[in-house]
């Protein structure tokens, strides 16, 4: 079956006139009742009625019009349809994501993608930089919101863009004396609480600038808990099982029990970027990173 079959018998079937379709459709008759007759004879049943009172549809050929209609429509939308997947404007794109983009770029950065692009598709994947990196390698993601650095191997795969550079605040438990005093913290000015972090296995680079701030202060932290979300570092200060340094987004998880201040002195920054396989050539990937080299924060 032609789509140039399905185009003749809607116009006969508009019609219910051979001569004036082959009018409408600028050729002579014969060739389309031909036309008519192989198409006919291709389904195995008639379309037409055909007696000297003029040309009225059969039930089969009743049953067919609607859907020829739209077999004619979605072909002649096929054009469009192509030409917008290859310009990034229709598909899907998986964006995987650390839990503190989730309280800083990842919000508004998905707002300006979707009215950028409102009929891609977007797959999101909370997890660990680590995981990441071996989804990226492994090509089960287009792109990844990550705490660097990426590893020497990653590099030779991985393009990366820095979006975002914030410091560490701290997250305390609510009722401590030493909040009663307004404004930054002192580290050694607070009492020894057992302090909550990121694996280093996790994210190395988060591990350790949050230990440089104690060393710095000339304090010697008390390890008590690890965790690998911020939501569940979050709701361990909450409950009061010690206190945590966080990127300074994560003050925008709000939670009863947990209250957050700047230190007096300046901590390292926290790095968030982008990263995605240098060979990932979709159309959706790369109109994604012109809208973030846009609105890149840092």
């Amino acid at each position: 079956m032609e789509l140039r079959q399905l185009r003749y018998f809607v116009t006969v079937a508009e019609e219910l006139h051979f001569g004036k379709a082959a009018l409408r459709l600028h050729m002579t008759q014969p060739p389309l009742s031909q036309t008519i007759q192989a198409l006919e004879q291709e389904l195995g049943a008639p379309l037409f009625d055909r007696n000297r009172r003029g040309v009225a549809l059969t039930p089969a050929g009743v049953a067919l019009l609607p859907e020829a209609r739209r077999m004619l429509a979605q072909a002649q939308a096929l054009p469009q349809l192509v030409q917008r997947a290859a310009s990034g404007e229709v598909g899907r794109l998986t964006l995987a994501f650390v839990s503190s983009a989730d309280y800083s770029v990842l919000p508004p950065f998905l707002r300006a993608y979707r009215a950028a692009y409102p009929q891609v598709q977007i797959t999101l994947q909370e997890a660990t930089s680590d995981l990441q990196l071996d989804d990226l390698l492994h090509n089960r993601i287009d792109a990844g919101l990550l705490i660097p650095p990426l590893p020497d191997k990653a590099r030779e795969t991985l393009d990366y863009l820095p979006v975002l550079n914030e410091p560490l605040v701290l997250a305390l438990p609510s009722g401590l004396p030493a909040l009663k005093k307004k404004g930054k913290l002192q580290l050694a000015a607070l009492p020894s609480l057992p302090l909550i972090i990121f694996p280093r296995a996790i994210s190395p680079a988060l591990h350790d600038a949050i230990l440089s701030v104690f060393h710095d202060a000339g304090v010697t932290p008390q390890i008590g808990q690890e965790a690998i979300q911020m939501q569940t570092i979050v709701s361990l200060v909450s409950a009061g099982i010690g206190m945590a340094l966080v990127p300074q987004s994560v003050s925008n998880l709000m939670r009863t029990g947990v209250e957050y201040r700047a230190l007096s002195h300046t901590t390292p920054l926290v790095e968030t970027g982008l990263a995605w396989r240098r060979d990932n050539t979709s159309p959706v990937l790369h109109g994604f990173l012109e809208l973030l080299r846009k609105n890149v924060i840092c």
